[in-house]
């Protein structure tokens, strides 16, 4: 091989790292794990970018900011209250309001009882000694603090004192997950009968799944003042601290960090998920994106946005 030719090949061998400007971090809530992903291999194949995901329950995602001093280029959170309530000013200026969701019990063909799941029986069957019942962690996950929610405005719209308690006694600790998306392989293997899940992701994987009614689902933004009779507390941003979560309509948002490391491709990608494509995308993937996306400038939002 003449020599010119084989300085070309060891070259090509080496390579150049890929630029970091190529490259798109983007942390997401895990029930966001799956549309999200739709929506960046699109956009990537479009740039020409490679795509860094990394899924977490969103309080945990936002912990990987104000603890652990890691900034992605997008972040996109189950709940958009974690924004105000974690992550701004310092490392959030602004947030958008982009898709809506509901609370169900997902179940399967063999879960026990399945037969007599429907929207009057739910509460009976999920405290019956025989289920397993599976949860994600409300310290990790707005999913786990959102399903302590259900169960309080379950008790209040049924009038059942000690409802909540009850519900909780059998989704024990041991059927506990960081995170909604960890309790699916243990549906689909039999050892959990329901999980407390997102309509979108049970649709997406193919559960069966039930309805549990506006009062209590999380839903509705006509009941959003029924929904602020719910309430939980967890671990704050920082070490030591608590913060308290109110019930509301379930809204999931996205935003651009402050000091993100590709601001311009962040902004690129931001306006591609709120794109008339982009939100077609979420949605044959099962989740319900907003027509009209709100961007959110202060720390605090004034009321719920209208059903689009």
């Amino acid at each position: 091989m003449p020599l010119l030719l084989l300085l070309l090949v060891v070259l090509a061998g080496c390579g150049s790292p890929r630029s970091p400007e190529r490259t798109l971090t983007v942390f997401n809530a895990g029930s966001l794990a799956r549309p999200m992903r739709a929506v960046l291999d699109t956009f990537a194949r479009r740039e020409g970018v490679t795509i860094a995901q990394e899924s977490a329950g969103s309080l945990e995602s936002a912990r990987k900011l104000t603890e652990l001093g890691k900034i992605p280029d997008v972040i996109a959170l189950a709940d958009a209250d974690v924004f105000p309530q974690y992550l701004m000013p310092e490392f959030v200026a602004t947030y958008t309001l982009f898709a809506r969701n509901r609370m169900v019990v997902a179940y399967t063909d063999r879960s026990r009882h399945a037969d007599e799941m429907q929207t009057s029986t739910w509460t009976e069957i999920l405290t019956r000694t025989d289920v397993e019942v599976g949860r994600s962690d409300p310290e990790l996950d707005p999913n786990g603090y959102r399903t302590l929610m259900v169960w309080q405005l379950a008790e209040r719209a049924r009038n059942e004192p000690g409802l909540a308690t009850r519900l909780e006694g059998r989704a024990v600790a041991r059927n506990v997950r960081p995170k909604e998306a960890d309790l699916v392989g243990l549906l689909e293997a039999g050892e959990l009968d329901y999980i407390w899940s997102y309509e979108s992701m049970a649709k997406a994987i193919g559960f069966r799944y039930v309805l549990l009614g506006d009062s209590v689902d999380l839903s509705a933004p006509a009941l959003a003042d029924f929904y602020r009779g719910a309430s939980v507390s967890v671990r704050g941003a920082m070490t030591g601290s608590r913060v308290t979560f109110t019930g509301a309509p379930i809204v999931y948002a996205f935003a651009v960090p402050r000091n993100a490391p590709q601001p311009a491709l962040a902004q690129r990608f931001a306006e591609f998920l709120v794109s008339t494509e982009g939100k077609a995308i979420l949605r044959r993937e099962g989740l319900d994106a907003l027509d009209l996306p709100e961007l959110i400038t202060g720390t605090e939002r004034s009321g719920m946005l209208a059903v689009r």
